[in-house]
């Protein structure tokens, strides 16, 4: 018998995906722009503290357990945010967003440390793709990359990878009810953090402008709501090899909006070391070889 063939995209399905593929690639643009105004661990408080106001409804749904969503949001939100947006501080928004690709080579990794999943030859090469992909964009020097701030963003890559392993052992759970509790729990972590390690808010806070608060609404509204929301949405609609692959767009489209919007260098080193992680990423996402539960 033939293999069933997965059903096409439909029109508005696409231009879902369109956005949501925008949405995530802006955000490194927004970000950079927001942590310019306000200190970054603030800014990420002020954000989770607007999506739980929006997602507050769904806290009244059943949800997973309280202690493994705790964890989750120490290392999802209080960690990986924290060092995602302080490290776009000191690194460009282009190396950003290709350095973050790290957390698909990072998965798998971890998911062969704990759930024992096998990798073939390919994704092992993908993965060395992917790290030399960084490694070569590390030496730029004229894309204003402070390598102690790069190594936030690949810290930041390894607790969101860390972050999906947590998520996966608890099994099938609604992206609204997880969110909301996320990042109930996360705020006030955050907010303590930034009490510790940031200084002068009450300041930067009424010295910022349309971008600074632009920054957290948009991070809120349209990445954390709206984005997940259609990635899951079409997830349920579609097979993930549909999903999956216009991803890999983010940083690409990413480099060029910051280019074009914040000015930044096109260098060779960018150049290079993109192509070589996002094709890492793409052979460990797209190509066969790796047993996946």
């Amino acid at each position: 018998m033939a293999e069933e063939r997965a059903p096409a995209m439909r029109p508005l399905d696409l231009l879902a995906l369109s956005s949501m593929v925008l949405i995530w690639a802006c955000n490194f643009i927004i970000g950079k722009l927001g942590v310019a105004q306000i200190p970054p661990i603030l800014l990420v408080a002020l954000r989770f503290t607007l999506v739980a106001v929006l997602l507050f409804p769904f806290l009244r749904r059943p949800g997973p357990a309280l202690l493994p969503v705790a964890a989750i949001s120490f290392v999802l939100g209080a960690l990986h945010f924290s060092l995602m947006f302080t490290g776009l501080r000191g690194v460009d928004a282009a190396a950003a967003a290709i350095t973050t690709q790290l957390m698909v080579p990072f998965s798998v990794l971890l998911a062969a440390l704990f759930f024992r999943e096998r990798t073939g030859p390919m994704q092992i090469g993908g993965i060395v793709l992917a790290f030399a992909g960084v490694y070569t964009i590390s030496g730029d020097v004229r894309a204003g990359i402070d390598p102690l701030y790069l190594l936030m963003i690949v810290g930041a890559a390894f607790t969101f990878a860390l972050a999906s392993v947590q998520i996966k052992k608890l099994g099938p759970v609604n992206v609204f009810v997880l969110n909301a509790r996320i990042a109930l729990l996360a705020a006030p972590q955050l907010f303590l953090a930034s009490a510790v390690l940031e200084h002068d808010h009450l300041q930067a806070l009424q010295a910022a402008d349309w971008r600074g608060w632009g920054a957290v609404v948009f991070g809120a509204v349209f990445v954390t709501v709206a984005g997940h929301g259609l990635y899951y949405h079409l997830l349920g609609k579609y097979p993930v090899n549909k999903v999956v692959p216009p991803t890999l767009l983010v940083p690409v489209l990413a480099v060029v909006l910051a280019v074009l919007i914040l000015d930044e260098p096109l260098t060779a080193r960018i150049v290079v070391g993109g192509l070589l992680t996002v094709t890492g990423v793409a052979v460990v996402e797209l190509v066969p070889g790796r047993r996946k539960r």
